[in-house]
């Protein structure tokens, strides 16, 4: 099946910036979707598709045979299976204040893996048990990026960047009540953090903030991009 005439696949991004590109699925039809993953796979590409539900996994089985891997945690999908992990990249630390930001959280680890970086994910350090944070201070020093997902007030970011030299990305997760507004006061709280140097992505965008440590990983990679890898 041909691609729709208004997909235009950006096959030439990890030769161009060292990232594969990422389909969002939420909002395309199953034939959509298996029709980007048909043409990834005849360029010879891994295909990344995030938002997609466990609810439409047999339907998208029964449109093709493709063995493409569902992860349900991050409600991704990917073609083939990610590859092993590339030691010369370093660890990243994928950090989250509950499990209730582990959909997020599972985005930001999966897209790291399509790209051969080990991470190690750290949950249910939230701020309203700080003790639990401060146990792993040590084991977070070993990485060489953080990514901090908090819903609520979202403050763990700014703790953690206040605590640890690295660069520490954060993510607001849509999660808390009444005036946390669907993220927007993480969003806020992150955006007006005290802590020097914190950066901030979009709400719930765990893909976005993968590709920002990927960008700070191959900036630091003998001040190159890694090769491609074939």
């Amino acid at each position: 099946m041909p691609v729709d005439p208004d997909v235009c696949l950006d096959f030439d991004r990890r030769q161009r910036l060292g990232v594969v590109e990422a389909i969002w699925g939420e909002h395309k039809s199953d034939e959509q979707i298996v029709r980007i993953l048909e043409a990834f796979h005849a360029a010879g590409e891994l295909a990344l598709v995030t938002r997609v539900a466990a609810c439409r996994i047999a339907s998208l089985r029964q449109l093709t045979a493709l063995p493409f891997e569902h992860h349900a945690a991050a409600q991704c999908l990917t073609l083939p299976g990610p590859p092993a992990a590339d030691e010369r990249h370093g660890l990243v630390a994928v950090v989250a204040g509950g499990s209730s930001d582990l959909r997020v959280a599972s985005e930001a680890r999966l897209a790291l893996a399509c790209h051969g970086v080990a991470t190690e994910m750290v949950l249910d350090v939230g701020v309203a048990g700080l003790h639990r944070l401060l146990s792993r201070l040590e084991a977070l020093r070993q990485a060489r990026v953080l990514i901090v997902c908090a819903g609520m007030e979202g403050a763990l970011p700014t703790v953690i960047a206040g605590l640890l030299p690295q660069p520490v990305i954060g993510v607001p997760v849509s999660v808390g009540y009444g005036v946390s507004a669907g993220g927007e006061a993480a969003l806020r709280g992150m955006l007006a953090s005290c802590a020097p140097g914190l950066s901030v992505v979009n709400i719930d965008n765990g893909y976005g903030a993968a590709m920002a440590a990927m960008r700070i990983l191959q900036s630091s990679a003998q001040g190159s991009c890694p090769k491609p890898v074939d």
